[in-house]
């Protein structure tokens, strides 16, 4: 995916949460870091405009909360959290910029709980690449792409890369 492919992801991604959450009153972003927080402050600044309403952004670190932190390493890297506004009674987003297995969203579940009651919660990932091993489904998904197992998908943003695209790559063994 080019930067304007992206860009257009972005923008269909912003009026179908519009659209199902009826404007965005009682609204709030948490990117799962490290991708899906520059995802959330874009999506979160585009609806801001298109509503005319600020919509809150927060940042979510679930390494703690991983079911493989001991393939991680001895000492994993602990990010902060910071969420930034009381969740309790708002309809969460939490986005990520990819869905696998399904393991980094039950973890960013667990993350989420410890920090309140959200009304709702609902998932918006830029790709979704199957392969689920866990029973969850996004409710926004920026592109479905068919991979197999020995494929990568690769999201460049330049708040993190310095780079704009979406690359679909072969594993290195």
């Amino acid at each position: 995916m080019s930067a304007s492919e992206i860009e257009r992801t972005l923008v269909r991604l912003v009026h179908e949460i519009i659209e199902k959450n009826n404007g965005a009153e009682e609204l709030g972003l948490v990117g799962i870091r490290r991708r899906g927080v520059p995802l959330a402050q874009r999506l979160g600044q585009m609806i801001a405009r298109i509503e005319k309403t600020p919509v809150p952004v927060g940042t979510l670190d679930i390494t703690l909360y991983r079911d493989d932190l001991s393939t991680l390493g001895p000492k994993p890297v602990v990010q902060k959290t910071e969420i930034g506004f009381p969740i309790t009674g708002k309809n969460v987003i939490l986005v990520d910029d990819v869905l696998y297995t399904g393991r980094t969203i039950r973890a960013a579940l667990d993350a989420l709980f410890r920090e309140g009651r959200p009304k709702r919660v609902q998932l918006c990932v830029f790709i979704d690449r199957g392969h689920r091993e866990l029973p969850i489904e996004a409710g926004f998904i920026g592109r479905k792409v068919q991979t197999s197992d020995r494929e990568i998908i690769e999201v460049k943003l330049r708040e993190v890369d310095d780079a704009e695209k979406v690359l679909l790559v072969e594993r290195q063994d």
